[in-house]
């Protein structure tokens, strides 16, 4: 075990390396892994987001004709720029039981450990097929899996269970809500600001929106969870950026508004978009001078599913059994675990780090986590090499 953790920093090292901030391609960091791969004889294909830019990674170690067990990770991290780092975010530092470096909690930990265990799936054969599925983009908004599970749909074989390895304290997980981001954009009429009645002002438009959208947040908190598995215990709708305006002396002409909500299993947002719908309709009609109307248009940009709990699945049950635990919990923050639960295979969240250590400066893993991480893919590789999952 202490081998294979070490080997599990060394790789560690060499993946927070590669700068894969979500706005920057993830090439680089896919042929070093794809090269690591082959250097054990071990085939992988790759399932472009966009070609010549953004790519996923599939590899299947064991038999061909089985659904078998997928080890699932993102290799894009989010962006260091505003942060104050003590050292190169790019360049693995530790002290002491402390790994610090950008994406080392989320989640080139949970890489590492799978890649570094990757001669021990190799050492005897495996009855029950492991799968590496290794993505891009996911802190966009987890597209970039989709083309990913897409390849494993065509394969008309699905896998038994999935394992996704986002940062968790190697506590199993097996729920989190589902995430919606939206762009509003506002539309008004430029004048010179000396009369302001001659335009439209689009950021006084959207400040009433942003209104009503803290109105409904405050109706989402008063719908708890009712089995106080969620921390916070309601739905959230959280405003991120607001852009607009060009100049102090110009009415301006547009504002655009980035906004998510977050939530709970079973909710119905379709309440929301209607109250949405009638309120930027008023809006729009009270806004109206001799120049024209303002327009406010909202877009759905993505939809990141909830995960919900499936304990009687092969998931959750195998997956406490390899992180010797005894229940299984639920988060807020967002996954690709739902992606793989709505195509028909059952999901769990469980890797190395606490999620409160990512996207901020030194950001870190402990050894600590990676041990565990590696005892539990100790415990999925046995299992693998001893049961058949038809």
């Amino acid at each position: 075990m202490a081998l294979q953790v070490e080997a599990a920093i060394n790789m560690l090292g060499k993946l927070v390396a590669f700068d894969t901030t979500s706005n920057l391609p993830n090439l680089a960091i896919i042929d070093f892994i794809e090269a690591e791969l082959a250097k054990h004889g071990v085939a992988s294909s790759r399932h472009d987001l966009e070609p010549g830019r953004k790519t996923n990674l599939h590899a299947t170690i064991g038999p061909q004709d089985r659904g078998g067990i997928v080890l699932s990770g993102h290799t894009d991290v989010v962006p260091v720029e505003g942060q104050t780092w003590t050292s190169d975010p790019f360049v693995l530092r530790r002290e002491g039981d402390h790994l610090f470096g950008r994406g080392t909690c989320d989640m080139k930990g949970f890489l590492a450990c799978v890649l570094a265990a990757v001669p021990q799936m190799l050492r005897h054969p495996l009855k029950t097929p492991i799968h590496l599925a290794f993505s891009c983009d996911e802190e966009l908004g987890s597209a970039g899996v989709i083309p990913l599970i897409a390849s494993i749909v065509a394969r008309d074989l699905l896998p038994r269970m999935a394992v996704v390895g986002e940062p968790s304290s190697m506590q199993v997980i097996n729920a989190h809500k589902e995430l919606m981001i939206f762009v509003t954009e506002v539309k008004g009429i430029a004048a010179h600001s000396s009369n302001p009645a001659a335009g439209i002002n689009a950021i006084s438009v959207a400040a009433r929106f942003v209104a009503e959208l803290e109105s409904i947040a405050g109706d989402l908190r008063k719908t708890d969870d009712p089995e106080g598995n969620f921390d916070p215990p309601f739905s959230t709708l959280n405003i991120g950026v607001i852009s607009g305006g060009i100049a102090m002396n110009i009415v301006p002409e547009s504002c655009v508004i980035n906004w998510e909500m977050r939530l709970l299993p079973g909710t119905n947002p379709a309440w929301i978009f209607d109250r949405l719908t009638a309120f930027a309709t008023r809006i729009e009609h009270e806004s109206r001078n001799t120049g024209g109307t303002a327009l406010i248009r909202t877009e759905l940009v993505t939809t990141v599913p909830g995960l919900a709990p499936e304990p009687d699945a092969l998931a959750e049950k195998l997956a406490k059994r390899f992180a010797q635990r005894n229940g299984a919990s639920s988060v807020s923050y967002g996954t690709e675990a739902g992606h793989f639960q709505a195509i028909g295979i059952p999901t769990v969240i469980c890797g190395p780090g606490n999620i409160a250590q990512a996207h901020r400066a030194d950001e870190f893993v402990t050894v600590s986590q990676l041990n565990d991480c590696a005892g539990f893919l100790e415990s999925l590789i046995t299992f693998c090499a001893e049961v058949e999952l038809s």
